[in-house]
């Protein structure tokens, strides 16, 4: 449920926990390098994101805002202005991380199936973090939502399939060893 307010540009949302969340001009602490966060207004999302201009290069995502740049077709000029031809300080991705809306400290998770961009998540307020770059790594994996949900799908058949193929393998076995043991069974009972 969202309800725009286009005169302050604040956007609300509910958070899972049904709290109310706004998209405000407050100023946030990098989670990474800890240097005050850019707001950069993107028109045509009506969005306001936090990046680390002059830090560490992270961009910071309100909750449900990465929806809106991770795939190919959508429009990143905006966060590319701010962050192209600028030299950032390396940060040590290891460190645990505490989102800079909520303070709650964030999960480290793969953005994807590949397991190869690794993403800070907040899973109290639904914020997320990508360090410098992860998200053009993040919108070369797949052109659509729609191929990264096909690509989840088909590794699951995969791992269940695996699973499955072993299961019927074990009964298999099981109904063979028993149909030996009811012979063995049966001749001792002269049937």
């Amino acid at each position: 449920m969202k309800f725009w307010s286009k005169s302050s540009r604040i956007r609300l949302e509910y958070n899972k926990k049904g709290k109310q969340m706004a998209d405000t001009l407050k100023k946030l602490q990098c989670p990474a390098c800890g240097k005050e966060m850019e707001k950069v207004f993107i028109p045509s999302q009506g969005i306001n994101l936090d990046i680390c201009t002059q830090g560490c290069g992270g961009i910071y995502f309100d909750n449900r805002e990465l929806n809106s740049f991770d795939e190919k077709n959508e429009d990143i000029s905006k966060i590319l202005e701010h962050i192209s031809d600028k030299n950032f300080v390396d940060v040590n991705t290891a460190l645990d991380r505490h989102c800079p809306n909520c303070g709650t400290k964030m999960v480290k998770n793969f953005s994807s199936i590949n397991k190869e961009i690794e993403i800070d998540e907040c899973y109290n307020c639904g914020g997320k973090f990508l360090d410098n770059s992860e998200l053009q790594k993040l919108r070369a994996e797949y052109d659509t939502e729609e191929e990264r949900s096909e690509d989840v799908v088909r590794h699951i058949y995969q791992q269940v399939g695996q699973e499955l193929a072993q299961v019927d393998e074990r009964y298999s076995r099981t109904i063979t060893d028993r149909s030996i043991c009811q012979k063995i069974f049966y001749k001792l009972l002269g049937l």
